[in-house]
């Protein structure tokens, strides 16, 4: 058995906790190199970087879990190495080689066992890899040379009391161009989000609902997260755009719904004036899994989707399955879990 850290792992929010290790790769001359383990956590990097300047940057995020038996396992990063791969197409920066990144993300893991929290507190370790332009530059151009670095951090449970729906609003801004980088994990995608959330926060909402950039008539994302709804017919309903992140906990969503609820699933535009059709609602994304909607207000009129502190019955089960199949409780499909 690992001696763990002394931490009151029930208490855990989502902070950054400096942990003892972190992998860390650079590339040049046109390839990566194989990477190490290092202590310090400090980047030291040319003023001139384009990560600083252009945001040449992407990042993934992902979790490690502990199961009953004492296994630590990772959910489903291949399609994290995937989903940054085409986020540095997007930008011009050197593909991180799926092997790779699976390899540091275990590297990590194992470094850090101390600090992955135990089976049966809710709590996880998050992963955070990145990748940044770095050298002396003054151009607009891609960099000479690039970091891949992945870092992680003991996190508790999205809910602390319990699954709670949240109320949100229609956002007047636009989350991404419609040709931009909305497909792509990029930092530029999220500075951008900070101002409309917290003029959210401020009108007592707990986040935003992006519309198409195009027409600002269709649901995009909520928040950073993936928007899904509910019919009445039991079908799992999910916008598509080209300028939604793809999120893998979505897709996994949408296959629980399907092979294990049983469900009918949909990924098309979803008009902001027909949430009626739903009779439940809810935000996914890595770190909540899902965050159950209450309701959404757009132009004076509210959507309401569930009771105050209780989310739908089928909302509960897709987190029940998903949570389950993550922390080993539940059989997961074919390759989505990855023995650290």
């Amino acid at each position: 058995m690992d001696q763990k850290r002394q931490i009151d792992w029930e208490k855990l929010g989502f902070d950054y906790i400096k942990t003892d290790f972190r992998f860390i790769s650079v590339w040049k001359n046109g390839s990566w190199d194989a990477g190490k383990l290092v202590e310090d956590n400090t980047l030291t990097i040319s003023e001139g970087s384009t990560a600083l300047h252009y945001g040449q940057q992407c990042f993934e995020g992902l979790k490690a879990y502990s199961t009953k038996n004492g296994d630590i396992q990772l959910f489903r990063p291949d399609e994290n190495a995937k989903r940054m791969q085409k986020s540095c197409d997007r930008l011009m920066m050197p593909r991180v080689p799926e092997e790779l990144f699976i390899l540091a993300c275990k590297q990590v893991v194992r470094a850090n066992r101390a600090f992955v929290p135990p089976y049966g507190t809710g709590a996880t370790l998050y992963l955070r890899p990145f990748v940044i332009g770095i050298g002396d530059n003054l151009g607009v151009k891609p960099a000479p040379a690039y970091i891949f670095c992945v870092f992680c951090s003991p996190v508790g449970p999205y809910f602390k009391g319990g699954m709670k729906p949240v109320e949100f609003c229609v956002s007047d801004y636009d989350r991404a161009a419609p040709n931009g980088t909305g497909n792509a994990k990029v930092g530029g995608n999220y500075s951008a989000s900070l101002l409309p959330h917290n003029e959210a926060v401020q009108r007592g909402f707990a986040d935003c609902i992006y519309l198409d950039p195009a027409t600002h008539t269709k649901i995009e994302e909520v928040g950073a997260a993936n928007f899904f709804g509910i019919t009445e017919s039991n079908c799992f309903v999910t916008p598509k755009s080209n300028s939604i992140l793809g999120s893998i906990t979505k897709y996994s969503l949408m296959h629980v719904a399907r092979e294990y609820l049983q469900m009918k699933i949909e990924e098309r535009e979803i008009p902001i004036d027909q949430l009626d059709e739903f009779v439940e609602a809810g935000a996914c994304g890595t770190a909540a899994v899902i965050t159950p909607i209450r309701s959404i207000e757009h132009n004076g009129k509210s959507y309401v989707f569930c009771k105050e502190n209780d989310p739908g019955p089928v909302t509960k089960k897709l987190y029940q399955t998903l949570t389950g199949i993550q922390f080993g409780d539940v059989e997961a499909p074919e390759g989505w879990i990855v023995r650290v």
